[in-house]
């Protein structure tokens, strides 16, 4: 909450005349035009703001570009927060421009279009307080208001809605259907139930249904797929603001063979409607803003050349699809307007017009230096003005509050106590000064402005410091697609390793009618020909096969032996690399080390100016390096991730902690152009604190290093940041604690050497944007110190990614849509031997961009030379082959074009498609095939799986696990890559597991599969669960719920899911715990036979023989043999009587 003293501090700006004045105009005149002068960007802001609640009148405000939108929102925001008070007010609202224009063969960015398809429905709802378009969305012609109110549904509990029309709708407004939803945008129905991730929710919703009335609506957790709230009523906004037409014949000329809609369709189907709305027609009574008039026409006239030189391409005339800037004006002649301005030359005000000034001035740019904002605030204090301090995190706040504290500067927190606070702050809070004109309050504002008139000064987060990030945090979503690999989604021709017979491949699913019950099986072709019948209720037995690389296993003979004869061979192998490791970790943990202190304030000052929420994973690495760090013996912790998921914001935190401590810290890095990207990134993020970093390289001149060297000898650098260089002999360090190694296993045998002997002393963390399965870290936990980052910081999903043919306009328009943002651009063409007449192909498309090339074959330092002028921004766009620098991060590039993309695999493309989207900047990735010829038929598959991929669907998952397993083979070293292949990865891990605990000294029990031979009516019906890969992975996850907890967890799942599950399936849940049992009782076998259980024991069973001797004698008709079978005869009932019965059975020799 806004502290009422600071709410009382900007609402008094309306008491002044030149606000009155202006007041007055807008409230007594019904149209008309005033000239505001005066205001800076900040202040236009702040006034705006002001305006509206004053009026509480809609307000449209017209920016000349996107990028002048965006600066106006945030500012709006923060003030909009700061003036809030009571009931909440509508929010302001972006309705941005297409990034696209008809003709370009293109369609928008999905986010830009759900965006505009929610703010425009939102509007025609009559929810609106300040409205902000750029001149080209503001130009761009709408249907009529009611179209877009009709396209949002708000579903209320109790209501009728039938189902398959609330699906025909979801697929009108762009909602895709898939299961299992867990992306915005998707839809799935199984049976009554209804599940769907509406536009701009944070979390899904549930919909049960009873015939069409709506019983239940509940939020569920797109990860789990659990319920967890129930809500009344839910809005589900459109995905695209044009209804996709199934039957007319526009859409027939806009849909390409495969059904799907071609590039481009929005503008064809927009035309189609014939519309003639402006943005003014949503907005009851608007008082219309122009920031910078002058500008504003320019931008139209640049707009609209770009448009008349596309007219020949374009599905229709740019005059049906975008207005004039004059017809815009003459659309609404008896409006109220206000023309703001920085500066109103006297000749430019006509005559009687009205005009207000509120003069104004740009903030103070501090460039970091705090002690000089400090006696600047002072010194305005002392003449009777107010300064208030913005703010973006929380962390930000805490840091000002202490510098502001230690240098004895009375101030104020504009924030309120209700209990939110930080317990810091609250503290600072309660010590601040009640009446100090100095105040600190939250919120995002860059630059601060001065009003001189109202002694009132404003300095934003950019005067205070230079470095601020240029990305803020995206709207938060649900990552679960990225990294929920599911274990059995099994097509007929897929590979399986079964636990006993080793690998064969899946054929199909058949129904056999056993001992009078129906069962389902899978069935499983071994070497040879020969066939395996496997039980649905056994799917324990069999893993889904994956091998590291794409080389199709060689099948197993049925019956086990050869499969027995591998597993054997790899464990041996395996033992020796354990072995190996085992010997490296407890030597280690003997060492002697430095201890590091417990956190201090400045380490918590430091992690809460991070601008990102960090995730949960980053969070979960750091307090692992911590607690290492504050042990006595060294760190030896890996740390892996994906590029751009935030490994260096972790290792920026471990560096801070042993600063603290009065420690250095070197960071080292394989190449140069890596080295400066680190020394740039710790540059900024260290920049508010007295930390000096420095950097070794070759861009360094000689002299520079050696004043550098003298400077690290002697303690005065905190952190330095360099290539191998660092690891020669004349480099010395007063006190290192730290050493961070970027991407070790690109360094060369000498320097991994020397790495070991550092390693023995210093506290060492090595980084690797390679990333690894979170099962093999779990199976080397005691081998090797590993943290894994696998979620995304943000949004890294929104990359458009369009597969298309490649056709030289197409390209242009993407270079020019990229350069007309100031982005840059990677084009991949993997051959060197044309990569030259590429790039002079590309010049001639686009005479003004600037190309750089960049190929393996060039010499180190030339290559480093092309990159760094990347990196620096003097070339726009890098014609290259695949050997776009792995981990290397340009925030501005943001489209890529990769040329023959049927060529490559999925896993690479998903690599370099992971280069672009790196910022809050909206990517592109365009997959071009060639224009020329038929396609083989292997290249028509893999385009067919790269349609899939730029969905996001299974392809994408695919390539992210091939990827990992790439990242396994690695990380173990080349000979067990292929032992990964030979066994399949599941297997693979099993045995290391085993491995490592005989290594340890523990009791590993021999591997048993229990089974079951009741003939019981047990499986999953089609009609609770439709679909076969559903039903099949409910199959798998029965199987392998085995404990109580598991069992219990999953049927509330399956509840939750798919509503009450019928007693088939609950017996199979029972019938898997028996199992279960069985196998931790060491049975080999329950067979039913003549109304009695035959249990076969395994020789090496753990039942006490007095137990078993007890219960033989205590129950009639029972008896033991000597092969170790059991007979017990059984009681009469049904399927459940006879579970329960054998479930307390094996209780009784249990316990």
């Amino acid at each position: 909450m806004t502290h009422p003293a600071v709410r009382d501090l900007f609402q008094s700006l309306t008491r002044t005349e030149p606000f009155q004045k202006l007041l007055r105009f807008l409230s007594t005149q019904e149209s008309g035009r005033l000239y505001l002068s005066g205001l800076t960007p900040s202040a236009k802001a702040l006034h705006t703001a002001l305006l509206w609640h004053a009026l509480e009148q809609p307000l449209l405000v017209i920016t000349e570009s996107p990028r002048d939108a965006e600066a106006w929102l945030e500012a709006l925001d923060t003030f909009h927060d700061l003036l809030s008070h009571g009931a909440p007010a509508p929010r302001p609202l972006l309705i941005p421009a297409y990034d696209v224009l008809p003709g370009q063969g293109l369609s928008p960015h999905s986010e830009i279009k759900e965006q505009r398809a929610a703010a425009l429905s939102r509007l025609a709802r009559g929810r609106a307080s300040i409205v902000l378009a750029p001149v080209e969305s503001a130009l761009l012609r709408l249907r009529p208001p009611e179209a877009y109110s009709q396209m949002a549904l708000t579903l209320r509990k109790g209501e009728e809605v039938p189902m398959e029309d609330l699906a025909a709708h979801l697929a009108s407004i762009g909602y895709q259907r898939r299961e299992p939803v867990e992306m915005e945008g998707e839809f799935s129905i199984r049976g009554g139930i209804f599940d769907v991730f509406p536009a701009e929710a944070q979390r899904p919703v549930r919909i049960e249904f009873f015939g069409d009335t709506i019983e239940s609506l509940r939020r569920f957790d797109p990860e789990t797929q659990r319920s967890v709230l129930a809500v009344s009523e839910v809005t589900l906004l459109p995905m695209e603001e044009i209804p996709r037409r199934t039957q007319n014949a526009e859409a027939a000329a806009w849909t390409e063979e495969d059904g799907e809609a071609a590039q481009g369709w929005e503008f064809a189907a927009l035309a189609a409607d014939s519309p003639a709305c402006s943005l003014e027609d949503f907005l009851e009574r608007a008082i219309v803003l122009y920031d910078e008039p002058e500008s504003l026409r320019a931008a139209s006239e640049r707009l609209w050349k770009r448009l008349d030189a596309l007219r020949e391409q374009a599905p229709a005339a740019p005059e049906q699809l975008y207005f004039h800037w004059n017809e815009l004006a003459a659309h609404r002649p008896s409006r109220r307007e206000v023309e703001l301005r920085e500066l109103l030359l006297e000749s430019e005000l006509p005559p009687e017009a009205a005009s207000v000034e509120i003069r104004t001035q740009p903030g103070t740019a501090f460039r970091n230096n705090l002690r000089a904002a400090i006696e600047e605030a002072r010194e305005l204090t002392r003449q009777g003005w107010q300064v208030a301090f913005f703010a973006p995190t929380q962390g930000d706040l805490e840091r000002l509050a202490d510098v502001f504290s230690e240098y004895s500067l009375p101030f104020q927190l504009g924030v309120e106590d209700t209990g939110g606070l930080s317990p810091y702050l609250a503290g600072r809070a309660f010590m601040a000064v009640e009446n100090a004109g100095v105040y600190l309050v939250r919120g995002r504002l860059e630059r601060g402005a001065r009003l001189p008139e109202q002694r009132l000064a404003l300095v934003g987060s950019r005067d205070l410091f230079d470095a601020v990030y240029d990305a803020q945090p995206a709207r938060a979503r649900s990552h679960a697609a990225l990294f929920t690999p599911e274990t059995l989604d099994l097509k007929p021709g897929d590979y399986v390793v079964h636990a006993q017979h080793g690998i064969g491949r899946f054929t199909e699913l058949k129904q056999i009618i056993t001992s009078g019950a129906a069962e389902d099986f899978m069935v499983v072709e071994y070497a040879g020909g020969d066939r395996l019948y496997v039980p649905l209720t056994r799917l324990d037995l069999i893993q889904k096969y994956r091998g590291a690389g794409e080389a199709a296993p060689s099948l197993d003979k049925l019956g086990g032996v050869t499969w027995a004869r591998t597993k054997s061979r790899v464990k041996a192998k395996m033992r020796d690399m354990a072995e190996e490791l085992l010997k490296l970790y407890a030597a280690r943990k003997m060492a002697e080390g430095f201890a590091f202190s417990p956190d201090s304030a400045w380490q918590r000052e430091f992690e809460e100016a991070f601008e990102f929420a960090p995730t949960r994973d980053q969070l979960q690495a750091a307090a692992e390096i911590k607690r290492d760090m504050e042990s006595p013996s060294p760190m030896d912790r890996l740390l892996c991730g994906d590029v751009g998921f935030g490994k260096t914001e972790v290792a920026m935190r471990a560096a801070f902690k042993a600063l603290g401590d009065g420690k250095q810290v070197a960071v080292l890095a394989p190449t140069t152009v890596l080295a400066l990207q680190h020394f740039e990134t710790f540059r900024k993020r260290f920049a508010p604190f007295p930390v000096r970093v420095e950097m070794l390289s070759r861009f360094r001149t000689a002299r520079e290093i050696k004043a550098v060297l003298a400077d690290l000898a002697a303690g005065k650098v905190d952190i330095v940041i360099g290539t191998h260089r660092l690891l020669s002999k004349d480099v010395v360090f007063a006190d290192l604690g730290l050493l961070i190694v970027d991407e070790e296993q690109r360094f060369g045998v000498r320097h991994k050497e020397r790495l070991k002997q550092i390693r023995q002393s210093v506290d060492v963390l090595t980084m690797s944007a390679t990333p690894i399965p979170r099962t093999l870290h779990m199976a080397l936990l005691g081998l090797r110190d590993m943290s894994v980052i696998e979620t995304p910081p943000k949004d890294r999903l929104a990359v458009q990614t369009v597969v298309a043919r490649f056709h030289p306009d197409l390209i242009r328009a993407a270079i020019e849509q990229e350069l007309g943002r100031g982005g840059q651009v990677y084009f991949i063409h993997n051959r060197v031997d044309s990569i030259w007449s590429r790039a002079a192909m590309l010049q001639e498309l686009v005479p003004q961009a600037r190309i750089a090339v960049g190929h393996g074959q060039m010499g180190e330092a030339e290559l480093e030379r092309v990159l760094l002028s990347f990196m620096r921004r003097e070339s726009d766009v890098f014609v290259c082959t695949t050997i776009v620098e792995n981990g290397l991060d340009i925030p501005l590039a943001n489209t890529m074009i990769i040329e023959n993309a049927q060529n490559y695999g999925l896993s690479e493309l998903y690599q370099l498609r992971g280069r672009v989207g790196r910022s809050n900047r909206r990517a592109y990735a365009y997959l071009l095939v060639p224009d020329d010829g038929e396609l083989t038929e292997v290249a028509r598959k893999r385009l067919a799986a790269l349609k899939e991929f730029s969905d996001l669907g299974s392809g994408f998952k695919i390539a992210a696990l091939d990827l990992e397993l790439r990242g396994a083979g690695n990380l173990l070293g080349g000979e067990q890559h292929g032992h990964i292949a030979s066994v399949g990865y599941e297997t693979y891990v099993k045995l290391l597991e085993e491995t490592a605990r005989e290594l340890r000294g523990e009791t590993v029990l021999p591997e048993l599969h229990s089974t079951l031979n009741l003939s019981l009516d047990i499986r999953i019906p089609p009609s609770y669960i439709a679909e076969e890969q559903q039903r099949l992975r409910a199959y798998k996850r029965i199987a392998d719920a085995g404990e109580p907890e598991k069992a219990a967890a999953l049927l509330e799942e399956l509840a939750d899911r798919y509503g009450p599950p019928p007693e088939p399936v609950r017996l199979l849940v029972e019938f898997s715990q028996l199992k279960s049992l069985a196998a931790r009782c060491g049975i080999e076998s329950i067979d039913r036979r003549a109304g009695a259980a035959l249990l076969k024991f395994h020789p090496g069973a753990p039942i006490e023989p007095r137990r078993l001797m007890e219960l033989v004698s205590s129950t009639a008709g029972a008896q033991f043999t000597p092969a170790g079978v059991l007979r017990i005869p059984l009681p009469q009932g049904d399927a459940a009587a006879l579970l329960g019965f054998l479930r307390a059975l094996l209780g009784s020799l249990r316990n």
